[in-house]
């Protein structure tokens, strides 16, 4: 005899709520933290599996989420991860867009694969571009770190970046060095917000004279970049990346000019990528809470699918002091 299939309504029998209630604590909105994690575990117990065809039929919708992000940087690699492994325990099917800092490629992909999305969650390569206006409205929008000017419906969940860069400069000039080269995207935050600005707004605050330089997404593109650099008899005494990913860059660029790291170069990194800590020697930088700030973004993305607010989250780095800063050598 066939095995009864277990149902929603039946998860909602055994939580004593409605089935509204519970089909909402189940996709994790709409109801209290412990509301949805009581029901979860019900659902569970009772070995529920929800029909995602069954709701995408009803709600006439795909049942997809795209991501888009650049892969070569590394801290975009694993929160991508963590934000695909999140929407799959929601029962969305994922799709990953590697747009490598290229706005051509990111415009290319929000014309073709984003349009069959219920949502998109995306690390802009260009916040500022226009093609973010040409999305269908249907499509829900979450933007991770940065704001969409074309774009004033969407969600975001912004990242306090003044906060971490005033810290690393003022990290940097008091131990000493006044000339700081700060490697940056090779395009430009959104306008108003940029954390170039917030670099050179420390600068003139401590004193220290900032020089930005902007280099590729990836370690090895750093790397060469930063070769000329150090080459210079005017070379900088301390580099502070933007991406740890950049710092990583430095580090291969200084060994192969034989300097280094911090009794002849001082390193700062952004992001606490898990390779920060195993490098020789372990990369100061910054880390963020991932785990909060992939929550916040499924939390927005699944309240815009369902015609709900989402709320504003903003997030701070907290800076990690390892050994890749010094005193600049005496010259």
């Amino acid at each position: 005899m066939p095995q009864h299939r277990v149902t929603l309504q039946d998860v909602a029998d055994a939580a004593e709520l409605s089935k509204a209630a519970t089909s909402y604590a189940m996709r994790g909105i709409k109801s209290a933290p412990h509301t949805q994690r009581r029901v979860q575990q019900i659902a569970r117990e009772m070995g529920y599996h929800a029909n995602r065809a069954a709701q995408v039929l009803a709600g006439g919708r795909t049942g997809v989420v795209a991501i888009s992000a650049s892969m070569r940087d590394m801290w975009q690699q694993g929160l991508v991860v963590m934000l695909a492994e999140a929407l799959r325990e929601h029962e969305y099917s994922v799709r990953i867009a590697d747009v490598d800092a290229d706005p051509h490629r990111e415009a290319d992909f929000l014309a073709t694969v984003a349009r069959e999305a219920d949502g998109l969650l995306c690390l802009p390569a260009d916040p500022t571009g226009s093609h973010w206006s040409e999305l269908p409205d249907e499509v829900s929008v979450v933007c991770i770190g940065d704001t969409l000017i074309a774009r004033p419906s969407a969600a975001s969940v912004q990242f306090n970046n003044a906060s971490g860069v005033r810290t690393a400069v003022e990290h940097l000039a008091a131990l000493g060095h006044r000339a700081i080269t700060v490697l940056t995207p090779n395009l430009l935050s959104t306008p108003g917000r940029a954390i170039e600005d917030d670099v050179l707004q420390a600068g003139q605050r401590t004193g220290t004279t900032i020089t930005l330089q902007p280099v590729p997404p990836s370690s090895r593109g750093a790397s060469k970049v930063v070769a000329t650099l150090l080459e210079r008899r005017d070379r900088p005494t301390a580099v502070m990346c933007l991406s740890d990913s950049s710092a990583f860059g430095v580090y291969r660029a200084a060994r192969e000019v034989a300097l280094t790291i911090p009794n002849d170069l001082s390193v700062l990194g952004y992001d606490d990528n898990e390779l920060a800590g195993l490098v020789d020697p372990p990369l100061s930088t910054f880390g963020w809470d991932e785990d909060a700030i992939v929550a916040s973004a499924i939390e927005a993305l699944l309240a815009c699918i369902s015609g709900q607010a989402p709320k504003s989250t903003v997030f701070a780095p907290e800076f990690i002091s390892r050994g890749s800063s010094a005193a600049p050598p005496a010259r």
